[in-house]
């Protein structure tokens, strides 16, 4: 059922991207405007990413996850009927809030699951649906967008969430009852180490540019094909989008498998990263088929990258047990805060100077934060957060 609610999620999040000249059209908004409206959702799923890991401490991985999701699925459906560009950006801001609390504390969820050696191909897997979400949502958003309008797209994104968050709270069983602090003070004390961790701290920078990368390849691509490659047509530039986002889930699994693996996971962290970012330069030169075949290598880097990064903090002594989703939650907000800045940069460079010039600006960003991961020591290769429920739920 989590794997669903992370489809779900997903489909959310990317959907928008593939009505997204249908939404400037109807409010006459232009490539920077349009930018606030995606950057409020990454504002609102970065700035609560850290009070979400809290919330894992104080009340439990699973309540944090039902409660992002009917915050996430309520906040799509009144998008729908934004009647302007600032309400549509004030409910993007609420559904990326319900994000937050759903991601970092789900993910920390099925660790949990998993004793160590094995965490790594089920977050891989985990991460992969929402590839799977991510791609549906740029072909279902066009296809929907297309036949009944944009406001229907996210109108059946919201209704998803909904009914995933439904069934999480259903057929998911309660975590295994234990004291959990309930003040402030005793929260800080069960946080602290995680906030202070200059191995979360360095994982959360150096990846930054690559978050970024990947972030305006998906939410922009369908923009950049409409300015750019009109011959291409939407359904034609949803689909190419989609294909990268899927296939990145492909390259989960594979990431987390070469990370259990893996004698140095800073490395290959990095070089995947940096292939990512590399491959951005060539977005604007090449033909579709060149460019499609590069798209789906670019997307299974992502993949690998996410895959990896998740992982990590289940090796981190600071991080185990409940501050697991402290930990994913720290990271995440410093790239989607960050991210979130760089995409709206991104299209305030695509409206004054050209898609090109941001691909290259975005590419330019990917790499030079990766040198920030030798900042992390290298990591023991067992240990893991402790299981904290017998098996899988059905």
């Amino acid at each position: 059922m989590l794997f669903l609610a992370r489809i779900a999620y997903a489909f959310s999040w990317y959907n928008i991207g593939a009505v997204l000249p249908l939404i400037g059209g109807r409010f006459g908004a232009g490539t920077d405007a349009l930018g606030v409206v995606l950057g409020a959702f990454l504002a609102g799923a970065g700035l609560f990413q850290v009070p979400a890991g809290f919330a894992a401490i104080r009340w439990g991985n699973r309540n944090s996850s039902i409660f992002g999701l009917l915050l996430m699925g309520g906040a799509c459906v009144l998008s729908a009927f934004a009647p302007d560009l600032a309400l549509l950006a004030a409910t993007r801001f609420l559904a990326g809030v319900g994000a937050a609390f759903f991601f970092a504390p789900g993910l920390s969820l099925i660790s949990s699951y998993y004793p160590a050696g094995e965490k790594g191909p089920a977050i891989g897997l985990y991460n992969g649906a929402f590839n799977v979400g991510a791609g549906a949502g740029l072909v279902g958003g066009a296809f929907v967008g297309e036949l009944f309008g944009w406001s229907a797209a996210l109108l059946v994104g919201g209704g998803a969430i909904l009914l995933a968050g439904a069934g999480v709270a259903l057929l998911i069983p309660a975590e295994t009852p234990r004291d959990r602090p309930r003040s402030r003070g005793a929260l800080w004390l069960a946080g602290r180490g995680v906030l202070r961790s200059r191995s979360v701290w360095a994982l959360a920078t150096g990846l930054i540019g690559f978050w970024a990368v990947v972030n305006v390849v998906g939410l922009y691509f369908v923009e950049f094909a409409e300015k750019s490659r009109p011959s291409w047509g939407l359904g034609t530039a949803a689909a190419v989008a989609a294909g990268v986002v899927l296939i990145s889930g492909v390259g989960g699994p594979i990431g987390g498998w070469l990370a259990e693996r893996s004698r140095d996971r800073r490395l290959l962290v990095a070089l995947f990263a940096g292939l990512t970012a590399t491959f951005v330069v060539a977005i604007p030169l090449l033909a579709l088929g060149p460019l499609l075949v590069l798209l789906l290598v670019l997307g299974t880097a992502d993949g690998v990258v996410f895959a990896v990064q998740y992982l990590m903090p289940a090796y981190f002594p600071e991080s185990s047990g409940d501050g697991a989703a402290l930990a994913v939650g720290l990271i995440n907000s410093v790239q989607v805060l960050v991210g979130s800045a760089l995409t709206i940069l991104f299209g305030v460079v695509a409206q004054l100077y050209g898609f090109p010039t941001a691909w290259y600006l975005s590419a330019f960003l990917g790499l030079a934060f990766l040198p920030l991961l030798l900042l992390i020591p290298r990591l023991p290769e067992r240990l893991s957060l402790p299981r904290e429920t017998p098996s899988l739920p059905s």
